[in-house]
């Protein structure tokens, strides 16, 4: 399968080592469908749907999803720099839809204002990526670098944030009930509120 046409149903299609770059689709649904060792940087997908899919070593930086369905997709080892969430279509989503990324890079993407319960990010990097204004109770974020990333009246209650570092999370302005932290690095917690630690 090396071409995506536009208002077509693929359904457990394997996609491998396709490079297209500049794609622009509209109104396709892939459902269970593989992608392996794709480039899709600076494709354009709109009004698309992905359901039940899994993107493995693919390159979606800079892709532009308007009005795109995203449910229980799993994104392992891709690249998804400037990527703007926020322009899928959410409005069905299920709050408990296993949106996975393992070892992703999502640098300079935006979640912001997203109810994403239960967002699985593990072993990602995740610098200068918005999360302002966003629900993302009950998510596990572990092991990912945060290095510049936006938290301002977000709601991060029972999130695992174990292993993960470099995040700026200021506690009054960010729920975070019930959310774990390494120790190491719970300390920058303090940041905000003009603590000073001595020895």
């Amino acid at each position: 399968m090396n071409k995506i046409k536009n208002k077509q149903q693929y359904i457990e299609e394997s996609f491998k080592d396709i490079i297209l770059k500049d794609l622009d689709v509209s109104g396709t649904e892939f459902d269970e469908c593989t992608f392996s060792d794709c480039g899709f940087s600076l494709a354009t997908f709109t009004h698309c749907k992905f359901l039940n899919c899994t993107f493995n070593r693919c390159n979606l930086s800079n892709a532009k999803i308007p009005d795109s369905h995203f449910f229980e997709v799993d994104f392992n080892d891709c690249k998804l720099l400037g990527v703007d969430w926020t322009k899928a279509n959410w409005s069905f989503f299920n709050l408990c839809s296993e949106l996975k990324f393992s070892r992703c890079i999502l640098n300079d993407s935006s979640f912001f204002g997203l109810s994403l319960n239960e967002l699985k990010l593990d072993d990602c990097q995740l610098r200068e990526v918005d999360f302002r204004e966003g629900d993302f109770s009950n998510s596990l974020m572990t092991h990912c670098d945060f290095t510049n990333s936006l938290f301002m009246r977000t709601n991060l209650a029972s999130v695992d944030f174990t292993e993960s570092n470099n995040f700026n999370i200021n506690v009054l302005e960010n729920s975070l009930s019930k959310a774990k932290f390494s120790k190491y690095e719970a300390l920058s917690l303090l940041d905000g509120l003009g603590i000073e630690l001595v020895d």
